[in-house]
């Protein structure tokens, strides 16, 4: 075999290894991290949000007041009225909201104790005119939501942002 088919080869099994002992990205309370992608008339944002952030704590709710704060969190967030504020505002209409928080319901945290909430929306938008800003509006829902990391994947490319709650809005179209 030759150098560069053994250097190939122990690339291709060092790989899984390598992406394996990476894990999950830090959880960070106060930090929510959002997925943004624009592909033709097909707008996502999936979000990753600590449940520190959004009730106060990352287990099972236990008494009547953390049930009453688990279940207002929910309700919240499966409103996209919400969570992002589109605009032109007739640009797009939501579609489907999809919201993953067992803790909230009942169910046992994760064995490293850290629980997030997964959050995902998708918008059907119009051909003639596209969306140009999305405004993130979770700081307004759940105060404890310092900051949002953003990474995008929009037509003319990748990017990436950091929102905060005086600056809340992220630009999908490019600058002129």
């Amino acid at each position: 075999m030759s150098k560069a088919a053994c250097w190939l080869v122990g690339l291709a099994l060092a790989w899984p290894v390598a992406h394996a002992t990476q894990g999950h990205r830090a959880h960070v309370h106060g930090v929510a991290r959002m997925t943004l992608s624009l592909d033709g008339a097909q707008l996502q944002a999936d979000l990753e949000l600590p449940l520190d952030t959004l009730v106060g704590f990352e287990r099972a709710p236990r008494s009547p007041a953390e049930r009453e704060a688990a279940a207002a969190a929910l309700g919240r967030l499966r409103e996209a009225a919400n969570i992002l504020r589109v605009t032109p505002d007739k640009s797009c209409q939501v579609a489907e909201v999809q919201v993953q928080a067992p803790v909230l319901e009942g169910q046992a945290a994760p064995r490293d104790g850290h629980g997030d909430a997964l959050l995902s929306l998708r918008y059907t938008c119009s051909e003639t005119a596209a969306p140009q800003r999305v405004e993130v509006l979770l700081f307004q829902s759940f105060k404890r939501i310092e900051r949002v990391d953003v990474q995008m994947v929009l037509p003319q490319g990748q990017g990436k942002a950091v929102l905060r709650r005086s600056a809340p809005t992220v630009n999908l179209q490019p600058s002129r």
